[in-house]
């Protein structure tokens, strides 16, 4: 494995975000008592954001980018009842994650891209 030092641009910018969102969100699904899946889900938005700056991370970064969004939607889905504020970072985290696919050509829908 190597470290690369990315091109700082707008893509690489809302990947970071969006990685980031996703951990924090893990982060606070965990605490929150929801442990399997927030820890799935720290997982593969780890896995997620590390792959922006090192090289050789297995499955690559849109598969984990769309796997991220799955456990995202999931936790979305099971949430909890005491949570305030954390569907807007699951929210955030979606539409970020989505941006990142749709601008990098990780997914293609027509008359988008």
């Amino acid at each position: 494995m190597t470290i690369t030092i990315p091109a700082i641009n707008l893509l690489f910018l809302i990947a970071l975000i969006g990685g980031v969102v996703a951990i924090i969100d893990a982060i606070v699904r965990i605490r929150a008592r929801s442990a399997v899946l927030g820890i799935i889900q720290l997982v593969a938005a780890a896995l997620f954001t590390l792959s922006l700056f090192v090289a050789g991370v297995p499955f690559g970064q849109p598969i984990l980018a769309v796997v991220t969004i799955v456990l995202l939607v999931l936790g979305l889905a099971f949430r909890g009842s005491a949570r305030r504020g954390g569907v807007a970072l699951t929210v955030i985290a979606i539409i970020l994650l989505l941006a990142y696919l749709l601008l990098s050509g990780g997914i293609h829908i027509a008359g988008i891209n």
